[in-house]
C-alpha cells in the first residue's frame, strides 16, 4: 500500500501538468492574455480570454463572443429557411468544464 502524497508534492505535480500537459493551452492563455476558441456541447462557440481555470476545465472568461446558428421558423407552405448566424458579447462568465468539447489557441 502506497502512502498518500504530501500536499506540496501534489500541488507541484499539478502545476507541472498545467505547464506541460493538455491544459497548457489554457495556462498560456492566462499568462499571455490571449484568446481561445472553445466549442461547447450546446453547439455554440466561445471566443474569449481565460482569466482562470482548474483541472475540470471550469473557466472564468472575459470579453467573450458567443457564436451560434439558428434556423428561423417558417410559415405555412414556405420553403425551408436558411440558418442564420448569431452572436452576443458577454463581458464576464463562468463556464462549467463538463460543457467543453475542445479548446483551441487563438487562430491567428
Amino acid at each position: 500500500m502506497s502512502r498518500p502524497m504530501e500536499e506540496d508534492t501534489v500541488g507541484k505535480n499539478e502545476e507541472e501538468e498545467f505547464n506541460t500537459g493538455p491544459l497548457s493551452v489554457l495556462m498560456m492563455s492566462v499568462k499571455n492574455n490571449t484568446q481561445v476558441l472553445i466549442n461547447c456541447r450546446n453547439n455554440r462557440k466561445l471566443l474569449g480570454r481565460v482569466r482562470a481555470f482548474d483541472r475540470h476545465c471550469n473557466m472564468v472568461l472575459e470579453n467573450v463572443r458567443e457564436m451560434w446558428t439558428e434556423v428561423p421558423k417558417t410559415g405555412k407552405g414556405k420553403k425551408k429557411a436558411q440558418p442564420v448566424n448569431k452572436d452576443r458579447f458577454i463581458s464576464k462568465m463562468f463556464l462549467r468544464g463538463d460543457s467543453v468539447i475542445i479548446v483551441l489557441r487563438n487562430p491567428k
